[in-house]
């Protein structure tokens, strides 16, 4: 459902999504992250939550075995979002713009060392979207993600990072969940077309610049996708529901091509129910034959989710075929620094909890 978006001192009006739950690049050189990262090196800990066993692992491959789509007058093509099992896998949920959390969180995985460089050699990560907003750490983490992805391709491994509702908000112009030190956060970045938002307040124009589609940070974001599925197991920022599943390899690119700069955004970005705003998987009150129709439709066996803050830590339900992995790890919000691993044994937590 399409909301106009009301020009404000914080708020520029643009064609764009909806309000926020109520709790809810031309290379340049990356800042600094060679700080010692915070408590990567905490021992992990098994949850004893039950867990669906994991398919069996299968070498990964960097292409799927699937036509992709290709969109009139964007210039992407359609990119493999659905991957064979993978030996072992990490998934974290929300970062919103705090460093720390991210270097605590892919510490635990034994993905990165204290120099936050990759060490995680075969090893998969996903990350299930929302860096950005409510921390002033967006850039460094932006950058740094691109250099892990980098970083652990070389190794043989895979750094996913996905996008989350508020990297939607910030292309469309919604900066209302965005920092003071954020809004500043963006203004080195060279060659942003600040002609294109000159009548906005100008506290807010370089960040307005980066990330509106076609700028340099929308086109990295432009990189990513919003449903990731590895194994038998799908990573969405929301949750997918049942009838969602069909049309996914178009709706995918057509995000992708506006954020690039070409076309509308599709409607899955602006649905209350669609994947990056869903809530209805990451409640108490679980609608478990909608889900097992929802995992059945995209042949997966459980769904991983973000986007919903859960207070005491990682939860799971329907007898481990969703897990919703938004602690509220960052400052924001205070919660613990938990991930979940994936493996052939199923899966534990890792991560002390609250």
């Amino acid at each position: 459902m399409t909301r106009a978006l009301v020009a404000a001192a914080l708020l520029v009006a643009v064609a764009g999504c909806r309000r926020d739950g109520p709790r809810e690049l031309p290379s340049r050189p990356a800042r600094p992250t060679s700080a010692p990262a915070t408590a990567t090196s905490a021992p992990a800990t098994a949850a004893s939550a039950p867990a669906t066993a994991a398919a069996a692992p299968a070498p990964a491959s960097r292409t799927a075995a699937v036509a992709l789509p290709t969109q009139p007058g964007c210039p992407l093509s359609g990119q493999p979002w659905r991957f064979p099992a993978v030996p072992r896998l990490i998934a974290l949920g929300d970062l919103h713009g705090d460093l720390s959390a991210a270097r605590a969180a892919l510490g635990l995985a034994g993905a990165v060392d204290d120099r936050d460089r990759w060490i995680g050699g075969a090893l998969w990560v996903v990350q299930t979207g929302d860096i950005l907003d409510r921390g002033d750490d967006e850039q460094a983490i932006v950058d740094w993600f691109e250099r892990l992805e980098r970083e652990a391709d070389a190794a043989g491994g895979r750094f996913v990072w996905m996008l989350g509702n508020h990297e939607i908000m910030n292309a469309a112009g919604d900066l209302r969940y965005v920092t003071a030190a954020g809004l500043r956060d963006f203004d080195d970045v060279p060659g942003l077309a600040l002609e294109r938002v000159a009548r906005a307040p100008a506290q807010v124009r370089a960040r307005l610049a980066a990330f509106l589609p076609g700028g340099p940070y929308a086109k990295i974001l432009a990189g990513q996708h919003y449903v990731t599925i590895v194994g038998d197991t799908v990573f969405v920022h929301g949750g997918i529901a049942p009838g969602q599943a069909a049309g996914l390899d178009v709706e995918l690119l057509a995000a992708r091509c506006w954020l690039d700069g070409e076309g509308a955004p599709p409607d899955a970005l602006e649905d209350d129910e669609g994947p990056l705003w869903n809530r209805a998987f990451a409640r108490e009150d679980v609608d478990c034959a909608a889900l097992d129709r929802a995992l059945g439709e995209l042949g997966v066996a459980r769904m991983v989710v973000g986007h919903t803050v859960q207070e005491h830590g990682v939860t799971s339900a329907c007898d481990g075929k969703v897990w919703r992995i938004d602690v509220g790890m960052s400052a924001a919000y205070g919660g613990p620094r938990q991930v979940i691993e994936l493996t052939a044994s199923g899966v534990r937590v890792l991560g002390a909890a609250p």
